[in-house]
C-alpha cells in the first residue's frame, strides 16, 4: 500500500512540475542549445532599492539593447528576458568568436560588470567596488542567467535568492 502511495505522489509533483518543465523546455532549444554545465552563485549584496518587478527587468534588457544597436559596432551578443515574470535572463553570441568557449563568454561577463559598476545604481549603492554581473541580475529579481555560444553548449548560473 505504501509503494501506492508514493508512487501516486510522484505522479502528483510529476504533473505538477509539467508546466515548469514545458516552460523550461521550450526555451532549452529554442533560444539556445542544451544546458551543458551550470553553476550555482550565492553572495548577497544589499541594496536600498525596492525588490524590482518584471517591468523593470524588461526595461533594463531594453536599455542594454538600445545601447548595443546605438554603438558603432555590430552587436556580438543579444541580452533578452524571458519567463512569465522575465525571470530568466538570456545571453546567446551573434557571431562564431565572442563565445567560442565558456572563458570568452565569462570574459564578456566580466567586460559587463566594468560597465554596469559605472552606473549611478551601483554608485548610489556604494557597491561598485565588489558588485558584479551576477549580484546585478539578482538585484533585478532574474533567477538565473544563461550564457550560451547559439550552436553547441549553454552554461547556467543559478543566481541562488536570499544569499
Amino acid at each position: 500500500m505504501t509503494r501506492f502511495y508514493l508512487t501516486l505522489i510522484a505522479l502528483i509533483a510529476l504533473f505538477a512540475a509539467g508546466p515548469a518543465l514545458a516552460q523550461e523546455d521550450r526555451r532549452e532549444g529554442y533560444y539556445y542549445p542544451p544546458v551543458t554545465s551550470e553553476e550555482l552563485f550565492a553572495r548577497k549584496i544589499t541594496s536600498n532599492q525596492p525588490a524590482a518587478g518584471r517591468s523593470v527587468r524588461v526595461a533594463f534588457v531594453v536599455e542594454v539593447t538600445k545601447a548595443q544597436l546605438a554603438a558603432p559596432e555590430t552587436p556580438r551578443f543579444s541580452i533578452f528576458a524571458k519567463g512569465g515574470q522575465a525571470e530568466h535572463m538570456i545571453i546567446v553570441a551573434l557571431d562564431d568568436e565572442v563565445f567560442k568557449t565558456l572563458f570568452r563568454a565569462r570574459a564578456v561577463l566580466a567586460q559587463l560588470t566594468s560597465n554596469a559598476r559605472g552606473t549611478a545604481f551601483f554608485r548610489d549603492n556604494g557597491i561598485q567596488a565588489v558588485a558584479t554581473w551576477f549580484d546585478m541580475a539578482k538585484l533585478l529579481g532574474f533567477e538565473d542567467i544563461v550564457i550560451s555560444d547559439g550552436e553547441t553548449w549553454s552554461h547556467r548560473i543559478l543566481l541562488q535568492p536570499g544569499s
